[in-house]
């Protein structure tokens, strides 16, 4: 499903623990890493979306996570014209993402990557919440950081700084409880 830009409907999940830590999964094979992220079917909303994805990825259910918050809007990514699959109709030239921040509320025993036949991860750790900045492929990063700005503001504690190094505190948007 490609809407009419050429954007394809996604989301994405910052799942954090007790910490304020996150969860950063290494692609299978690959010595690359990113949030947990998939297409929205067309018989889904976001939400209904989020939680297949969760599961698929992570073998999380509904009942192991707490859900946090998530953006206001959608946050678009362009691909880099050597990705963009010229010859596939629509043509997708990037996403278009709602993101989602949760808590893991159950046992990090209820993780397994292994729930599809082909697995999106082979690996995970907890990192730091701005670590992802320095990891993240270059052409998501700009989601990535307007998606953790926007929920970060939802963790803000002693622990988790409220903006990554280099980036102005004031700009951060402070949701209202």
């Amino acid at each position: 499903m490609i809407d009419s830009k050429g954007f394809r409907p996604n989301v994405g999940i910052i799942l954090c623990n007790d910490e304020g830590r996150v969860f950063w999964a290494k692609r299978v094979g690959a010595d690359s890493w990113q949030f947990p992220q998939g297409g929205i079917n067309q018989d889904e909303d976001p939400e209904t979306a989020m939680y297949r994805e969760l599961w698929e990825e992570t073998g999380l259910e509904s009942s192991h996570v707490q859900v946090i918050g998530r953006t206001r809007y959608w946050l678009h990514y362009k691909l880099p014209n050597r990705y963009i699959r010229r010859k596939s109709l629509p043509l997708c030239i990037g996403q278009k993402q709602i993101w989602f921040l949760l808590r893991l509320v159950s046992d990090e025993s209820s993780f397994r990557l292994d729930c599809t036949d082909s697995p999106e991860f082979d690996g995970w750790r907890w990192v730091d919440y701005w670590d992802p900045l320095k990891d993240v492929v270059f052409f998501k990063h700009n989601v990535y950081r307007k998606a953790m700005k926007e929920l970060g503001s939802l963790l803000v504690s002693d622990a988790i700084p409220i903006s990554p190094q280099g980036y102005l505190a004031s700009s951060v948007r402070r949701v209202e409880q």
